[in-house]
């Protein structure tokens, strides 16, 4: 099979081509920009694009298919020129699912938690030697390529993501999928420049819910009040299984769950990471997983990439980064991080960097989500204001949103790296918190810095 991608350097579209070009098929692309780790990975496995830019010559008769990414734009030339062609032109999800029709479809949904979930599904599949294929929208430790596609496996774990298909297919890619097993794990209000209003992104998820496909199953938080209340109102003719966080506790700094046979340990911990697993464990019981083969796998789980990710550690302090940047995240975050540490003292830093978290009427929705930390530090860049053309956001206007007393607002990468350099980290831990890179802050330097 001939495919070629518009837009290839995307981290979701090169993982998909490099994961077809590991499948047999005949991969080609183009882009304007690609930058890394991308770059490396389309050019270890010979899928590089010798030239940058759009070539109308790229796209052909004998192509069975192009795969069009949410970088490019409706008038791409090569877009047009597959659809003067009559060449199929699918969105990424769009893809995935014409590769897994066949398939039991599981998908994890959710505004937060869905690549923990994910990512602990597939290492207790992993680790008892269960093939399956799969989709997650991060890197997992352990897993060279975030999609695996096959002709063999029966199971796909995809993650389902509630952000557009493709700049010709607004609908959010988690529609597209029709799971026969799902979950939902969350909904808090996200992506405000696709869904301007709180009920039109709720919305996405009721249409979630209803496309599950007849006699399939609904994996549920029954701990959140708008996720229950999809759950509960649905008419699709489906199964319902509700969780919530199990029974756990903290002993010096070390997270226990506490089952039958006793207490377990864990390299995880707080609050959502517990109610993450119940899930995780629900669903792995419905792919043929047991209770008990679950548990012995998930006490090795070390966490997702990117989330609580212990960057450094000493006698006196600890140093975290973590990719949460959405209100609830950040909440579910520092909290998480207050419970391990409970007699540590916790300095939470978070950037400000997603359009909808720079957006004057959004702030608000951080409202005592750096409740738990001790001391709390908020970076932002005007210029990323300017970039993304929002309205001005003062350091004022940051104070008043946060309600957190003592709250430290820095505007300069510089002005930052000299607070952080200069912090007493003295039996503390430094929870970094960000979906950028703090205006440049080289971490590694700061890291010997501190």
């Amino acid at each position: 099979m001939k495919v070629h991608f518009i837009a290839i350097g995307g981290s979701a579209m090169h993982s998909l081509a490099i994961a077809l070009k590991k499948k047999g098929y005949e991969i080609s692309g183009s882009d304007d920009a690609i930058f890394e780790p991308s770059k490396s990975r389309l050019q270890k496995f010979d899928i590089l694009p010798d030239e940058l830019g759009w070539f109308e010559n790229r796209v052909h008769g004998d192509l069975d298919a192009v795969i069009l990414g949410m970088h490019a734009r409706e008038n791409n030339p090569e877009l047009l020129k597959a659809q003067e062609l009559g060449v199929p032109v699918y969105s990424y999800p769009e893809f995935i699912y014409e590769q897994s029709k066949e398939k039991t479809r599981v998908v994890i949904a959710g505004s937060h938690g869905k690549t923990t979930i994910t990512s602990m599904i597939l290492y207790v599949m992993d680790y008892h030697d269960r093939q399956i294929d799969f989709l997650v929208g991060a890197p997992v430790i352990g897993i060279e390529n975030p999609v695996h596609l096959t002709a063999e496996n029966d199971f796909i774990l995809l993650e389902g993501d509630e952000y557009l298909s493709s700049p010709i297919d607004r609908r959010p890619k988690f529609h597209l999928y029709k799971p026969n097993i799902a979950l939902l794990s969350g909904i808090a209000w996200d992506h405000i420049n696709v869904f301007p209003t709180y009920e039109n992104y709720v919305e996405q998820f009721r249409i979630f819910v209803n496309s599950i496909v007849n006699g399939g199953i609904l994996v549920y938080n029954e701990e959140d009040a708008e996720v229950k209340k999809l759950a509960e109102e649905t008419e699709n003719p489906i199964r319902k299984h509700p969780y919530q966080t199990p029974s756990y506790h903290t002993q010096d700094e070390v997270t226990y769950l506490d089952v039958a046979e006793g207490e377990l340990p864990l390299e995880i911990f707080g609050k959502h990471n517990m109610n993450n697993l119940a899930g995780a464990k629900w669903i792995c019981q419905h792919m043929g997983i047991d209770e008990d083969d679950f548990y012995e796998a998930i006490a090795g789980f070390e966490g997702a990439s990117k989330r609580l990710e212990k960057i450094a550690e000493s006698d006196s302090n600890i140093i975290f980064k973590d990719f949460a940047h959405s209100p609830s995240k950040v909440k579910a975050t520092t909290a998480a991080v207050k419970e391990q540490y409970a007699n540590k003292k916790v300095i939470a830093c978070l950037e400000l960097h997603t359009y909808s978290s720079l957006n004057a009427e959004f702030l608000k929705e951080y409202r005592d989500c750096l409740t738990s930390a001790d001391e709390a530090i908020v970076f932002y860049s005007p210029d990323a204001v300017q970039i993304k053309k929002l309205e001005p956001v003062s350091p004022e206007q940051i104070r008043e949103a946060f309600q957190k007393q003592n709250l430290k607002v820095f505007t300069n990468s510089e002005d930052l790296e000299d607070e952080l350099t200069h912090l007493d980290l003295n039996n503390s831990v430094l929870l970094l918190m960000s979906s950028g890179n703090y205006g440049g802050l080289d971490l590694e330097k700061l890291k010997d810095s501190i």
